[in-house]
């Protein structure tokens, strides 16, 4: 089959691994009405995460990835903490959330800073100087610990959804 774009290997990743602490950081966490400078450790604090980095807002694996994730329901209990983070702005984040009528919060990394801190820095082919995290999913104890880790190896690639149920599962 011919895809419409091409897929890009990205190689191997200098991410965080499970048992290892997930780097903390600070940014503007963002809902559909307004957002504010939030910490990775001020959601731990409350229990478990699952940090998804994603494409820039509006890209089809964006989209893709925050349909699947609403549609199996994940953090719609108190138990677990769903955030997204990309490069988009809290304007673009707001409108994202309004028009895909999500449920959770995205932090906003204009500068993908925190995604250079995990180890996931994607550069964008043609864009000088212009990167984005690559698609990527951790899930952290309250203790920023990482108890799951999934990384994108090639763009455009998706989570394996049941693998993250299941260590939310056993978590």
């Amino acid at each position: 089959m011919e895809l419409p774009f091409d897929v890009v290997d990205l190689g191997p990743a200098e991410h965080p691994q499970p048992g290892e602490a997930a780097p903390d950081f600070e940014r503007p966490l963002v809902t559909d009405e307004y957002w504010e400078d939030v910490a990775l450790s001020d959601l731990t604090a409350d229990g478990p995460v699952l940090l998804v980095f994603f494409p820039m807002d509006g890209s089809f694996p964006a989209t893709y990835i925050w349909n699947e994730i609403t549609d199996r329901g994940w953090g719609s209990d108190d138990d677990l903490t769903v955030v997204g983070l990309s490069i988009s702005s809290p304007y673009e984040h707001k409108d994202f959330i309004a028009e895909a009528a999500l449920p959770y919060r995205l932090f906003s990394d204009p500068q993908n800073g925190v995604a250079e801190t995990y180890g996931i820095v994607h550069d964008l082919d043609g864009m000088a100087g212009v990167s984005e995290p690559r698609p990527a999913a951790f899930l952290i104890d309250g203790d920023r610990t990482v108890e799951y880790a999934w990384v994108a190896a090639a763009w455009p690639e998706f989570p394996d959804y049941d693998a993250i149920a299941a260590a939310i599962e056993e978590f």
